[in-house]
């Protein structure tokens, strides 16, 4: 149980740190506290000097009263009668004890206690001990008429150190409840404000959690002051990228749903014809097709799983070393037989290894779907020329095929989904684009389309070199 207990408290602490309103006032609170802690030092040393000013005073004050009142007798003798005013201005409540001395200039004790301690200078208190007590004494040079060659008395007054803590205490004590009457205001007015503070904030959250699962449209940023509007900003730009994402996979789906569906019912039809026919040639040209339309849909199925693999996001970022001119001389030869059929020349300029970083896996699909479109939309005996170099600090690679090439206006419509052009007789799902576009923008790079020399198309693919 008590392990239970502990674990709550560690985890309500745990919220309580995380919360903006308590990171605030402790903060204000813990500056507020640094403050009066070093004002507090402050005034009791301030509050400690007055003291010992005021106590100084006194002790001139007293040895004034004891200098007026030393005399010289007819014989010529100094001698003094202590006023008891000059002692009980010391009596303030506090039990102090008071000491006093009268000399005279020659070292003549008129006076007093002989053996009290004597500041090193005159008019200045200083701290003594004396018979075991700490005293505060001060010394005053006085002329006395009457003394030969116009001689001095000189008066030591001291006094224990009772009052006068009693006074540095009173005045601390006043500005310690000053302060903190202070720090209870400061911390009310913090509350405060940060309750008004907070308010808009708690509304937009409230306004968030109160949408439904489909609402995705704009907030107002004048719910809010002007410091947490790009908050509102930044949300709505983040659900506008949303709306645009659920709009592209609804687009997506559908067009994937009508793609798979001609194959599909190709194929049950195709299975259906070979069935039911009894001529053995006719049946082997039917399973012939079939295999055929098996092949397409299985290639349209992997380029929907390479296109999703694709997007940003479905997988954790790789940093595999890739050597493109190995990659692109190894995919040329898995397509060999395929344009050795279609006798189409194919080559590979490469001056030497050009290494990327990035996902290695959807680098070579890139490459993969470059090559094949290459070799697929060529005319027979047509060429298909893939060069890897560098320039400019970036990996070049080029894929030109002599083949009908793609119109200006239809050049940035062919990175789209399914996009495909009108009149073209070769099979495509119109995917192979759009997964190198998206594997380049991935990893940082960009693609273009341009016209190859003496006709046919041109494909450009920028990388950041490793």
């Amino acid at each position: 149980m008590f392990s239970s207990v502990f674990n709550k408290s560690v985890a309500a602490i745990g919220r309580l740190s995380q919360s903006l309103r308590v990171q605030l006032l402790s903060l204000v609170l813990l500056t507020l506290f640094g403050a009066i802690g070093f004002n507090l030092y402050d005034s009791f040393w301030s509050a400690d000097a007055t003291a010992k000013l005021v106590t100084d005073r006194t002790l001139l004050a007293s040895a004034r009263v004891i200098a007026e009142a030393v005399r010289v007798d007819e014989g010529g003798n100094v001698q003094v009668d202590v006023p008891p005013a000059a002692l009980e201005m010391f009596d303030t409540g506090f039990g102090d004890r008071v000491f006093y001395q009268v000399i005279t200039v020659w070292g003549n004790l008129v006076s007093g206690f002989p053996d009290l301690p004597l500041p090193a200078a005159q008019r200045v208190g200083e701290d003594r001990v004396f018979h075991g007590a700490d005293v505060r004494v001060l010394m005053l040079d006085h002329p006395v008429v009457g003394l030969p060659d116009d001689g001095t008395i000189s008066v030591t007054v001291a006094v224990t150190h009772n009052s006068q803590y009693a006074m540095r205490k009173q005045l601390w004590l006043s500005d310690f409840a000053k302060q903190f009457v202070l720090v209870f205001l400061a911390s009310l007015v913090t509350i405060l404000g940060l309750q008004r503070g907070l308010a808009p904030a708690l509304r937009l959250r409230d306004a968030v959690r109160a949408r439904g699962r489909n609402r995705l449209d704009p907030l107002p940023p004048e719910m809010v002051q002007s410091e947490l509007r790009p908050l509102v900003h930044a949300l709505n730009d983040h659900m506008e990228r949303v709306q645009n994402q659920m709009a592209a996979q609804r687009r997506f789906v559908s067009n994937a749903a009508h793609q798979l569906r001609t194959p599909l019912a190709l194929i049950s039809t195709q299975a259906s014809v070979a069935a039911r026919e009894d001529d053995a040639a006719r049946r082997d040209e039917a399973l012939a097709a079939l295999r055929t339309s098996t092949r397409q849909i299985s290639r349209l199925a992997g380029q929907l799983l390479t296109l999703s693999r694709a997007e940003p996001g479905s997988r954790r970022p790789r940093g595999d070393v890739t050597d493109l001119s190995k990659a692109a001389r190894e995919i040329l030869e898995a397509h060999a037989e395929e344009a050795l059929k279609r006798n189409i020349d194919v080559g590979l300029e490469a001056d030497g290894p050009v290494t990327v970083e990035g996902d290695g896996t959807m680098l070579r699909e890139m490459l993969v779907n470059l090559i094949d479109n290459a070799i697929r939309y060529s005319a027979a005996d047509g060429r298909v020329t893939v060069s890897v170099g560098q320039s400019d600090g970036s990996a070049v690679i080029t894929v030109e095929d002599n083949g009908p090439g793609i119109p200006v206006a239809e050049r940035e419509q062919v990175f789209e989904r399914f996009y495909r052009i009108m009149g073209t007789e070769s099979e495509g799902s119109g995917l192979g684009l759009a997964i190198v576009r998206e594997v380049v923008e991935g990893a940082g790079g960009s693609v273009s389309l341009g016209d190859a020399e003496g006709g046919g198309l041109i494909v450009t693919v920028r990388l950041p070199l490793a």
